[in-house]
């Protein structure tokens, strides 16, 4: 009796573990279940497809993860200061950390892609090919989107494992990467387009807008504020330059430094040598929003060097009169 009351046992949990197993999602299963959303968030952001659906795989053990299953986050991305929706909490590099939330998968996968484009140590990925999958996996790594070590050589393994970057050539926005307008998608520019810092750009026409010149140029509403460092577009004024894509982090060979004129800001010098305002205000220790003073000079290519306070030999001296005095006073007691 009592064996029969074991084998029944061991049927039992057998059963369960193979129903709990077969309820697990394949790697496999994973791609063809989310490859649609993350060509969809590729044509609308410019992340790679192959890119979101590696991290996506890695990041939520292909969909079985607890905070996968729990929070649809599929991207461990963390609550951080501006998350303001649903949190779950759960132990990863420290105790009960705190994870985003989301309603469903699919606002799993727009939030990663908003993520990316949002925080500015990502920006350079964006320079990047859209084909060009190696690229973003070390430039995620570089950037610090994972502690791993092997987090960039991960994501090229399975990208290429499971031929993921098909995924990246057969998209619309692989074949004309640069033509995502659909109002005039027949239009071709007719304005001279000009180059500085081996960066393209137009000089600004009267009635121009930004969003006229998103149309014109078949970008994506974010692009041509965001490569011209403009939090909110505005109108645009005769003459200005307008950049077509992203700036550099320095200034061309020769181009070292620039003394301050009247009436010139941070903006303005970032738009005459093509560089990323957040990077020229780096380069030159300065606080963003700080306006230069007329003669300063700005350094263009190579990081101002910051200067290291150190003691004053009268001030040490002092400091050691002081020690020497307490413990005279000590002995006189």
């Amino acid at each position: 009796m009592r064996i029969g009351f074991l084998l029944a046992g061991a049927f039992f949990f057998s059963g369960l573990l193979m129903a709990q197993s077969s309820d697990r999602m394949t790697r496999r299963e994973y791609f063809e279940t989310y490859k649609d959303m993350a060509i969809h968030e590729m044509r609308r952001s410019g992340v790679p497809a192959s890119i979101t659906l590696a991290q996506g795989a890695l990041e939520s053990g292909d969909g079985n993860s607890t905070l996968a299953k729990r929070a649809n986050n599929h991207f461990g991305i963390k609550c951080h200061n501006d998350w303001t929706g649903k949190k779950v909490y759960q132990d990863d590099d420290a105790k009960n950390e705190c994870f985003r939330k989301y309603a469903s998968a699919e606002d799993s996968y727009r939030d990663h892609s908003d993520y990316l484009k949002a925080k500015s140590r990502y920006a350079f990925l964006f320079e990047l090919d859209i084909t060009d999958y190696k690229g973003w996996a070390k430039g995620l790594k570089k950037a610090g989107y994972a502690t791993n070590p092997a987090y960039a050589e991960k994501l090229i393994d399975i990208i290429e494992e499971f031929d993921l970057h098909r995924y990246d050539r057969n998209s619309e926005i692989a074949k004309a990467p640069r033509t995502r307008s659909t109002s005039h998608p027949n239009r071709v520019p007719t304005r001279s387009i000009l180059e500085r810092n081996r960066v393209k750009y137009v000089v600004a026409a009267s009635g121009d807008t930004y969003e006229s010149l998103t149309d014109e140029f078949g970008k994506m509403s974010w692009e041509i504020p965001g490569y011209n460092d403009i939090a909110k577009p505005d109108s645009l004024a005769a003459g200005q330059i307008i950049y077509l894509q992203p700036k550099r982090n320095k200034a061309e060979l020769g181009r070292n430094t620039h003394t301050v004129k009247a009436g010139e800001t941070m903006y303005t010098i970032s738009q005459l040598y093509a560089i990323k305002l957040p990077r020229l205000y780096l380069m030159n220790d300065m606080s963003p929003g700080t306006r230069p003073s007329v003669g300063t000079v700005l350094q263009l290519r190579k990081p101002v060097k910051r200067k290291v306070q150190k003691p004053l030999l009268k001030e040490a001296d002092e400091a050691k009169s002081g020690e020497e005095e307490f413990r005279i006073d000590l002995n006189m007691e």
